[in-house]
């Protein structure tokens, strides 16, 4: 055996996360909306029992949610991704060869690991994260990382040891036999539209399906899901997890029409964007800034824009990139509309100590560098917000509504699980 994946991937996540912390929200129905209480991201098996579908409006599922007794609580991100660390902590600890693919879902690699001995050490690290967290979990085992995500669907069905493991070749054939296309990882809805045209409907015929054929329609990315099907790795772990571009965006709580608010919202933006940056060791060579108002209003006038600057030297000081931001904004805005959204995309990213001289700009980055570092540092051990730029403002009223959130139970000081 060559090689050996598990896909560990957390239990309706946003749902476990709350229930951690208020334990009488077990086995009743729970929904979790989207920024400004939109849309239904998350749901308890209770939930969607009740047929309450994901990203469906929230106010289209008032009725069954009101009928049904169901609990709705805002997203609670900074809560969710602290929960999210814990847990890829702990599995860190437990298998040291891992990947982090998502807030709720790890690859780890069982490669020299007895087949005999897998079933029972996913059950005993399922367990202890489990202990640890709290958070339930799925753990699928297979030869290839597309075959452990099938692995991991199939382990969600089975609550009793939540492991599956699917090393065995026959047993591959058999559940790839009526395994859906369209829910396999790397396969979209486009994909799979033309798949179904061209007679291939299930897992296993699209794994039976001559290579070349699927290449010359699906491009190199098709052809490799192919062989992942027949059990020939393709994707190895991916233990850096650096992005190309970075984008900080949300819809506002309410239309904004006045430049001012605006502003202050794209520099909170462009705040957390290069604190991402600086966390991947990465410095920014441009930024682009764009707006919009809101395209399901059909009876206001529409307008959308966008603009992008490079800079001289790469950088990720935020009072530089919020001036820029700031700048493309201002040429960007037009009076007379109600604006829904705006954000910043930062481009062109390049290793932090990457150093590519300039024929006519000369300039010492070393301040500012030493002093984002300490800005991050107050922020991370004293609290998100400690230290900010004034043109992120104090009140911020055009953020993001969120009257349903749950305390952040893990990351506010003032916020803290009360034992009485």
């Amino acid at each position: 055996m060559n090689n050996i994946f598990v896909l560990v991937d957390c239990n309706n996540f946003y749902v476990s996360c709350e229930r951690v912390f208020n334990p009488a929200l077990r086995k009743k129905p729970i929904v979790v909306l989207s920024n400004n209480d939109g849309c239904i991201v998350a749901r308890s098996n209770e939930a969607k029992a009740l047929g309450i579908s994901m990203a469906s409006a929230y106010h289209c599922n008032k009725a069954v949610i009101k009928q049904n007794g169901v609990t709705v609580l805002s997203s609670n991100y900074q809560f969710y991704g602290d929960m999210s660390h814990r847990v890829m902590s702990s599995l860190q600890m437990l298998a040291p060869d891992m990947e982090v693919y998502s807030i709720d879902e790890a690859f780890l690699c069982f490669d020299g690991f007895s087949p005999h001995t897998l079933f029972d050490t996913a059950k005993t690290i399922r367990s202890k994260i489990y202990q640890w967290t709290g958070i339930p979990t799925s753990f699928g085992i297979a030869p290839t990382k597309t075959l452990a995500k099938i692995a991991s669907y199939i382990a969600k069905k089975n609550r009793s040891s939540g492991v599956f493991n699917m090393l065995n070749s026959e047993l591959q054939s058999e559940i790839m036999s009526s395994f859906p296309v369209e829910l396999l990882w790397g396969i979209s809805h486009s994909w799979s539209q033309k798949l179904q045209t061209l007679g291939i409907r299930t897992a296993l015929e699209l794994r039976d399906a001559d290579p070349k054929f699927i290449r010359r329609h699906f491009s190199v990315i098709g052809e490799r899901i192919v062989y992942e099907l027949r059990g020939f790795s393709c994707l190895d772990l991916e233990t850096t997890t650096t992005k190309k571009n970075i984008i900080s965006s949300k819809s506002f709580s309410r239309h904004i029409t006045d430049l001012e608010p605006m502003q202050e919202a794209l520099a909170n933006y462009a705040a957390r964007a290069c604190e991402k940056l600086r966390k991947q060791k990465s410095k920014a060579q441009a930024i682009r800034v764009f707006l919009k108002t809101n395209h399901f209003r059909d009876d206001e006038p529409q307008y959308r824009n966008g603009a992008t600057i490079g800079f001289d030297h790469p950088t990720s000081d935020t009072a530089f990139i919020i001036n820029k931001a700031k700048y493309l904004l201002k040429r960007l805005y037009r009076p007379g509309y109600r604006y829904h959204k705006c954000g910043i995309v930062l481009l062109d990213l390049t290793p932090e100590n990457f150093k590519q001289g300039h024929l006519f700009v000369q300039e010492d980055l070393s301040t500012t560098d030493y002093l984002m570092q300490t800005i991050d540092h107050i922020n991370q051990t004293m609290g998100t917000g400690t230290v900010f730029h004034a043109s992120q403002g104090v009140e911020r009223n055009w953020q993001t509504r969120c009257s349903n959130r749950s305390s952040r139970y893990t990351t506010q000081w003032e916020e803290l699980a009360v034992v009485s």
